[in-house]
């Protein structure tokens, strides 16, 4: 395909390599997107993923979560696409990666430099005194709470109504200002703040690759190459002849 041999003159020409994902990359490990004909929000409401919302009917949401929400999570493996990211971050040419996601898989696959702009789901956070702790370390049958101080724990992922993680934040930005090319996977611009990074950095002048199967609120605005592939796919057949 032209594109994937565009893309790839394009990273060979680069310096300073930033990857920027979404749940796109994560479909093809078995995590459902929040969005689209089998998304979550198809099966269960938007509200019970409020802060509001979770402090007052905790049992109803940690009984959603449960159904379904965490089992695909641990269940879930990188895939080909995680996979070579982290093995371009290992060679040296990916200095990053900021992601939407919250299923831990880029660390599974072994990338180290990871912002993640919506939290993690291994994680819970003390709502009272702010302790955390590992969610495999608690039934979550019932709603599970705080060793010391017995308050209510949420799951470490960023809730509708709170702030994103500020150093998370801080270090994307800061990618985005310095680097001279993004690679956004599986991300269809709809969400912010985090919708915003790439943004930054095409205005710095940096390449934009996009890799989706379909169209995104990226495609006509900031992207300078794109491939219409899923994100294993389109990836294989960059690292091929990368």
């Amino acid at each position: 395909m032209q594109c994937i041999k565009k893309a790839i003159v394009a990273l060979k020409k680069s310096k300073y390599i930033v990857a920027f994902t979404g749940a796109g990359i994560s479909v093809e490990s078995g995590i459902a997107p929040f969005r689209g004909e089998k998304g979550i929000w198809n099966k269960y409401e938007e509200k019970l993923f409020e802060i509001n919302y979770f402090t007052k009917h905790t049992k109803e949401t940690w009984n959603m979560l449960c159904d379904g929400f965490y089992e695909a999570m641990f269940k879930a493996k990188p895939n080909v696409a995680h996979n070579v990211l982290a093995k371009m971050e290992k060679e040296g040419y990916l200095r990053s990666i900021i992601t939407q996601n919250i299923d831990d898989l880029h660390e599974k696959s072994g990338s180290k430099i990871v912002y993640k702009l919506h939290g993690n789901a291994s994680k819970l956070n003390c709502l009272q005194d702010g302790n955390k702790y590992f969610v495999k370390d608690f039934d979550l049958k019932n709603a599970p709470r705080c060793k010391m101080c017995n308050n209510l724990l949420k799951p470490g992922f960023v809730f509708f109504g709170e702030m994103l993680p500020e150093y998370a934040m801080n270090m994307s930005l800061k990618a985005c200002l310095n680097c001279d090319l993004v690679i956004i996977i599986g991300s269809m611009g709809i969400v912010y703040p985090a919708a915003s990074l790439p943004f930054y950095a095409k205005r710095n002048k940096a390449t934009i690759i996009e890799i989706n199967p379909q169209s995104s609120a990226f495609t006509k605005e900031i992207t300078d190459i794109f491939i219409p592939l899923k994100a294993s796919e389109a990836m294989d057949k960059i690292i091929n002849s990368f």
